[in-house]
């Protein structure tokens, strides 16, 4: 998915939910939940976008000018894949993220 049928689809209120995952080497991937399924978020050349910080997604959103979206920054906690599993599913941290204000 790219910018312009994000945008498109966030007007529609077909976008359910975006989350923005943190990978190793600080770098972020935006993934976009519909009802059909979920998406990355791809920039002009058709590669996967990566996006440098929270504040790089707001702005990036902004001069869409969507309406409000429900979105999560998702990070796995590097600590228990170093140590080893614990009983049971490790889910990742999931935390809200406000895409109007930075603060």
């Amino acid at each position: 998915m790219n910018l312009a049928t994000l945008a498109r689809r966030a007007r529609a209120g077909q976008v359910n939910e975006l989350e923005l995952f943190s990978m190793e080497g600080g770098f972020y991937l935006l993934r976009v939940h519909t009802a059909e399924g979920s998406e990355l978020l791809h920039g002009e050349q058709g590669k996967v976008m990566h996006l440098r910080s929270t504040t790089h997604l707001r702005d990036l959103l902004h001069d869409l000018q969507l309406p409000p979206l429900p979105c999560v920054l998702v990070q796995h906690v590097v600590h228990d894949e170093m140590c080893g599993r614990r009983d049971g599913p490790i889910e990742p941290l999931r935390l809200p993220v406000n895409l109007e204000r930075q603060w």
